[in-house]
C-alpha cells in the first residue's frame, strides 16, 4: 500500500531528526575526549617530545614507571598530553587507564634503529590498533618517525613499509594461533582486510598519518623539529 504524502513527510522528518541527533551525540562524545596519548618503546623520544610540546624545553629523560601529564593549548581547545611509559611491564596498565579519553594517539618510533626493534614496535602497535575501544572510538593516529638527525634514520615512507610488512606477519601468526585454540575469548579487532596483505589504508575507521621529527638532545636545542606534530595537534583540536 502506497504511503500518503503526509505520512511520508512525517517519516522523512523523523529520520532526519534521528540522524541529526546521532551526529550531535557522536560529535559531543568526540569533543569530550581531550587526551593525546604519546606511546612507543623505551628510548623512542616520547618524554623529550612531551617536554617540548608541553613546556617548550628539554628535560633529562629516563625510563619512567608512571605517566607524565600536561596541557597543550591549541587554537581551538586545550589538549591533555599523556606520555605513557614505554616499559613493557607497565605500559598496558596506563594505556588502559587513559584510552577511553583518547582523542589522538602519537606512536613514536626510533627511525635510526627501527630495523633492530621492528618486531617489538610492531607488536606494540598491533595491540593498540586491534584494541576494541580504540577501533570503536577511532582517535586520530600519528606515527612519528623520530631521530631524523641520525645518519641511518629511515624516512616516513620506509618506516611505513617496514611496519606494514611486520604487522602483516604478526596478523598471520596471531590468526593461526587463535585458530588453534578452542573457545577463545579473545575480543581483539581484526587488523585490516581479510585476504589482503596489510596496509594502513585498510583500517576500517582509523586514519593513520606519518610525521618526521628530530629531537636531538638538551645540548642541541636548535635541533628541534616538531612542526609536523604541532600541525597534527592543531587539526586534532578542531
Amino acid at each position: 500500500m502506497a504511503l500518503s504524502p503526509e505520512i511520508l513527510g512525517i517519516l522523512i522528518a523523523v529520520f532526519v531528526i534521528a540522524l541529526t541527533a546521532a551526529f550531535l551525540f557522536w560529535q559531543r562524545r568526540r569533543t569530550s575526549r581531550s587526551g593525546i596519548l604519546v606511546v612507543g618503546l623505551n628510548d623512542s623520544g616520547k618524554t623529550l617530545m612531551f617536554s617540548q610540546i608541553v613546556y617548550n624545553e628539554f628535560v633529562d629523560t629516563f625510563t619512567s614507571m608512571k605517566e607524565n601529564i600536561g596541557d597543550f593549548t591549541a587554537s581551538k581547545s586545550v589538549l591533555k598530553i599523556i606520555d605513557i611509559p614505554g616499559h613493557e611491564r607497565v605500559r598496558a596498565k596506563f594505556f588502559d587507564e587513559h584510552k577511553r579519553n583518547a582523542r589522538g594517539i602519537a606512536f613514536l618510533v626510533d627511525a635510526s634503529n627501527l630495523q633492530s626493534n621492528i618486531r617489538d614496535a610492531a607488536e606494540y602497535l598491533y595491540s593498540i590498533l586491534t584494541d576494541p575501544v580504540i577501533a570503536s572510538s577511532a582517535p586520530s593516529f600519528l606515527i612519528v618517525c623520530n631521530k631524523q638527525d641520525q645518519t641511518m634514520a629511515k624516512g616516513s615512507v620506509a618506516v611505513k613499509k617496514l611496519l606494514e610488512k611486520e604487522l602483516n606477519l604478526l596478523r598471520k601468526t596471531k590468526s593461526s594461533r587463535l585458530a588453534s585454540l578452542d573457545n577463545t575469548t579473545d575480543n581483539a579487532v581484526f587488523l585490516g582486510q581479510e585476504d589482503k596483505d596489510f596496509e594502513f589504508e585498510h583500517l576500517n575507521k582509523i586514519k593513520v598519518e606519518f610525521a618526521e621529527t628530530a629531537l636531538f638532545s638538551a645540548a642541541n636545542e636548535e635541533g628541534v623539529q616538531l612542526e609536523q606534530v604541532e600541525d597534527w595537534l592543531e587539526r586534532v583540536s578542531a
